[in-house]
């Protein structure tokens, strides 16, 4: 994962390789897969880079699954398909593959911008940026391993809880037993381009939305009781935002079964605006209690 947000703003400058071909390169990691969201991001610039002759199509959502683990020593190579390239949308699907296998598909629509209808939910009560809980501080002032672990994995972004669903929490609620909000940003200045924020947003968006769907059984992802992995990644994005601007991440998990759980999340400005919505389906596999 980038340290900072120029180490960030590099792992979304993908190479060029041949025509619809590019090559993204690995952050400095010591994790043993590639982060998911790192994958849908440079997913997302490869397709936006081959829609460079319309300037005004800009990504209103995509969609993807994750096929297989990726591997952080190697380069990602991205195959970009035109499927098609209209007045108003435009398609493209991008399959990432690594060892000549594919890790990742990914289907982005792009739109003109045009006005039309509006309207949104309202952005739900939440406790400030400043009085949540501050994770980047915490971690600053961990054990030297764990500091040293989150600024080379996750300085990039700063990153605050406001409040799960668990007994006695903030959201407890019986009709979600399975919620929990995040402000979130990158932590540093990013450049003003489009596709930047919304290439940075889908990144952060992957970070911590499976994590809602264990938040009753009082979990975490990457814990020694469960065995998890994302299985698909959608976002939808509404209105105009900036990524290293404060986002209240609204993530709810409205059943989990099967060995899978699945989690929704809204993404909305300081000012209230919905920027952004994300839903992702993950596998949630109980591991069994050791003897």
């Amino acid at each position: 994962m980038p340290a900072s947000a120029e180490e960030l703003i590099e792992l979304l400058d993908l190479e060029t390789i041949d025509l619809n071909l590019f090559r993204g390169q690995q952050p400095n990691t010591q994790m043993q897969r590639v982060f998911g969201g790192q994958v849908a991001a440079q997913a997302l610039v490869a397709a936006t880079r081959t829609t460079d002759s319309d300037p005004q199509m800009q990504v209103h959502s995509l969609h993807s699954y994750f096929l297989r683990p990726g591997d952080t020593a190697v380069p990602i190579v991205y195959d970009v398909d035109r499927v098609r390239d209209g007045r108003s949308f435009s398609t493209r699907r991008v399959l990432a593959r690594q060892h000549g296998r594919p890790i990742y598909g990914l289907t982005a629509s792009f739109q003109v911008e045009e006005e039309g209808f509006d309207h949104q939910d309202l952005m739900p009560e939440a406790l400030s940026p400043e009085e949540s809980f501050d994770v980047n501080a915490a971690m600053a002032a961990a054990d030297p391993e764990r500091r040293e672990e989150w600024q080379r994995e996750w300085a990039a972004l700063d990153l605050r809880h406001a409040g799960d669903s668990r007994e006695g929490g903030l959201l407890e609620s019986a009709q979600q037993p399975a919620r929990v909000r995040y402000w979130i940003k990158v932590a540093q200045a990013l450049p003003d381009d489009t596709l930047v924020h919304r290439a940075a947003l889908t990144y952060i968006s992957d970070m911590t939305l499976l994590g809602a769907t264990l938040v009753p059984y009082g979990l975490h992802p990457t814990g020694s009781g469960v065995q998890a992995a994302s299985l698909d990644h959608t976002v939808w994005f509404h209105r105009p935002f900036r990524a290293d601007e404060w986002l209240l991440y609204d993530q709810v998990s409205p059943s989990a079964s099967g060995g899978r759980g699945l989690a929704l999340g809204r993404l909305f400005a300081q000012d209230g605006r919905l920027v952004a919505s994300v839903a992702q389906e993950g596998l949630i596999r109980p591991r069994p209690a050791s003897r």
